[in-house]
Formats: C-alpha cells, sequence, structure tokens
C-alpha cells in the first residue's frame, strides 16, 4: 500500500452533461469516511461532495500517479479491492464507477467492501451491467469473449446487481440506462 498526497476534492457545483452527470447524481448522497475502489484516472475526483472524506485506490500504481495529477483529489493509494487494508467498519460509504466488470473475484471483493463498511454504511455503485432485456443481454454475451481480449479483461455482460445482492447487500435505490446496460445502485448492507 503506497499513498501520495492529500488535497480535498470539490464537487461540481452544477449537474454536469454526459456520463459526468451519472458520476455527479452517484455521487451526490456521499458523505462521511469514503473508499473510492478502482479510482482509474480520477474522473470521480471532482464530483464528490465536500462532506466526504475521500481516500481512493487503484490495483494500477500508473493510473494512481495520474489520479494524482488531477487538480481535486483524495488521498490516493495503491491497492487491491480483493484484500482491503483497514479495519472492520472504516468507511461511512464505498464507491465503484466501471469497476466490477473487470475485478477478477467481484464476490471477494464485495465481502471486503461490506466488512470495511460502518454499519448503516453505503455502497455507491456506477456500473455498466448485462441487460435485462434478452435481446441486448445475448448480444452482450456474444460479445463478451473479443470485448475481454480488446479491453484488458473487462466483462461486459456481468450481472453485478446479482452479485451486490448475493453478497448481502440490499439496494436503496437503483437507477437504469442504455437498454439496462448502465446501472447506478445504492445498496446497504443486510
Amino acid at each position: 500500500m503506497t499513498a501520495t498526497t492529500t488535497s480535498a476534492a470539490v464537487r461540481v457545483p452544477r449537474r454536469p452533461r454526459g456520463f459526468a452527470a451519472w458520476r455527479w447524481e452517484l455521487l451526490r448522497g456521499v458523505s462521511g469516511r469514503t473508499l473510492e475502489i478502482g479510482c482509474g484516472w480520477g474522473h470521480n475526483f471532482a464530483h464528490y461532495p465536500a462532506e466526504a472524506a475521500v481516500l481512493a485506490l487503484d490495483v494500477e500504481p500508473a493510473r494512481v500517479r495520474a489520479a494524482a495529477g488531477r487538480r481535486a483529489r483524495p488521498t490516493l493509494l495503491v491497492a487491491d479491492a480483493h484484500d482491503l487494508p483497514w479495519p472492520d467498519g472504516a468507511f461511512a460509504a464505498v464507491v465503484g464507477t466501471l469497476v466490477f466488470c473487470s475485478l477478477s473475484q467481484p464476490a471477494v471483493a464485495l465481502a471486503e467492501i461490506r466488512r470495511v463498511l460502518q454499519p448503516g454504511g453505503r455502497l455507491f455503485l456506477l456500473e455498466h451491467v448485462r441487460s435485462h432485456r434478452s435481446g441486448l443481454a445475448r448480444l452482450q454475451d456474444w460479445l463478451a469473449p473479443a470485448w475481454r481480449r480488446v479491453t484488458g479483461g473487462c466483462n461486459l455482460n456481468r450481472d453485478t446487481e446479482a452479485a451486490v445482492r448475493a453478497a448481502g447487500f440490499e439496494l436503496e435505490r437503483r437507477q437504469a440506462a442504455y437498454g439496462g446496460m448502465l446501472e447506478l445502485m445504492v445498496a446497504v448492507p443486510r
């Protein structure tokens, strides 16, 4: 686990357009000590409310270095979502955007997230997922092998909602778009 510099994140004052609007919407309810898994290049950082004290991680050191170049950034570190280096109940919120499609063991990561969440804590996810529409789902299944090769392991047809429920979470909020291929989920441990 390697930490880099700390700075407060500042929320974009107005709802942005495009995919950034989904990030803005997801993060509007985040507060308290927050862990972001799979922060990538830091695209979420500008959308956190001031009430969130964010620690962000990614397994790839190059991504963490790139995210450190963002103007608004939280504390950053290199760590793996499958083995979180914090004690039980360390966070009020855990955030993941477009990360569960590429985790090798989503159930293990969800168990770790559940472990580090405080009682009453929330999981905030924005993920592309397997559509509930049968035609789109079949197309995703057909494209999935080539998609994984081209994208370095992204599972286009992963049913993340089912994995979240199976890990002992209850969905408080769910919004779907693009034929059910994108889901915003807010969940609490049962």
